[in-house]
């Protein structure tokens, strides 16, 4: 006699399991954003103890969906995007979505070979943190079957893409009027260099503050390219011209490490002869002697925030673009103090 054949597991068997109706665990498949998160749990225990997740990942298969969301990064090796990343696998896990991480390190003919994940269906969706549109070298009517895509950290000029970052403009005049209320009146600001907006985002935020002090303060920018190297160059660009600050006010941490690396180099001390004051707060600026202070950038909740925004696109394309802005939060540590302190000369 043949053994019965095991029939394979059915939807009828997940809904009956879970104790829900066949729409609701078709919807939790399908749209599991519109389901109580109680209901999607029951309905994903149900699934897996059916044996039912071959039927639902052919599902999602028959969609065209991977339930993956590609995330191009600049550099990985950016201090800012292991925060970033951890808030967006989180949301993207909450969902039942897993990341793929394209690594550009400056090189734009990677684009192409990333842009595969999405031409043939391994990704669903697309986080950039790179700062422009992904065209790989096409006219710009080759971005239309782009999936949905949501920029971060670095914002993209596209009315059509979504941005979550932190509020550059805002953050930085409150460094600014930070650094006036301790009495500097002479603060350079040295940016991250032209091609990055963030650079002109906080150099406005800077303007700002200057503008908004009684007294008619100097718009003093010195140009830089955010490395550590740059801040370390453009102290000994105003040395040799002998017009020194009392303050620097650094596009990021790297260039404020910079900053106070050339000058302890010179034998000053920061901050009794100079405050330096930074933006980002990456790991080692409290590790860094003098603690740096900083605008602390919300890096896990612009994650968050960013995923959120795309899976919502790809449950539903009719929603409209977003520019969310995060507050950022002056740390107060150590490498800035009263100009009353200074000896500067």
């Amino acid at each position: 006699m043949s053994e019965p054949v095991e029939r394979p597991p059915t939807i009828e068997d997940v809904a009956r399991l879970a104790g829900v109706s066949i729409a609701t665990v078709s919807r939790a498949l399908r749209s599991p954003e519109k389901v109580a998160e109680s209901t999607r749990k029951k309905v994903n225990a149900a699934i897996a103890r059916t044996g039912y997740t071959a039927n639902a990942m052919a599902q999602n298969l028959r969609m065209q969906r991977s339930q993956m969301v590609l995330v191009l990064a600049s550099s990985i090796a950016d201090p800012n995007f292991a925060g970033i990343l951890t808030g967006l696998e989180k949301a993207a896990a909450d969902r039942g979505y897993g990341v793929l991480i394209g690594n550009m390190e400056g090189t734009t003919g990677l684009e192409q070979n990333y842009l595969r994940f999405l031409s043939t269906g391994m990704a669903d969706g697309l986080v950039l943190l790179t700062g422009h549109i992904p065209v790989a070298g096409q006219p710009p009517a080759q971005l239309a079957p782009l999936p949905p895509i949501v920029a971060t950290e670095r914002p993209v000029s596209s009315p059509e893409i979504s941005y979550v970052g932190v509020d550059d403009v805002a953050s930085a005049k409150v460094a600014t009027e930070y650094l006036i209320s301790l009495g500097h009146r002479r603060i350079t600001y040295i940016s991250g260099g032209p091609a990055d907006i963030r650079s002109d985002l906080r150099h406005s935020g800077y303007r700002q503050g200057l503008g908004e002090s009684p007294e008619n303060l100097r718009d003093w920018r010195v140009e830089g390219d955010g490395s550590s190297e740059s801040g370390r160059a453009a102290v000994e660009r105003l040395f040799i011209k002998d017009d020194l600050p009392t303050a620097f006010f650094c596009f990021n941490d790297n260039t404020a490490i910079g900053v106070i690396s050339a000058l302890q180099l010179r034998g000053y001390r920061v901050p009794e002869d100079f405050s330096v004051l930074g933006f980002d707060d990456i790991p080692f600026a409290n590790n860094f002697s003098p603690g740096l202070t900083t605008i602390r950038q919300p890096r896990h909740r612009i994650g968050e925030r960013a995923m959120t925004i795309l899976l919502d696109k790809l449950a539903n394309r009719s929603l409209p673009t977003q520019k969310i802005l995060l507050h950022g939060d002056l740390v107060v540590r150590e490498s800035c103090a009263g100009i009353s302190r200074k000896r500067v000369g």
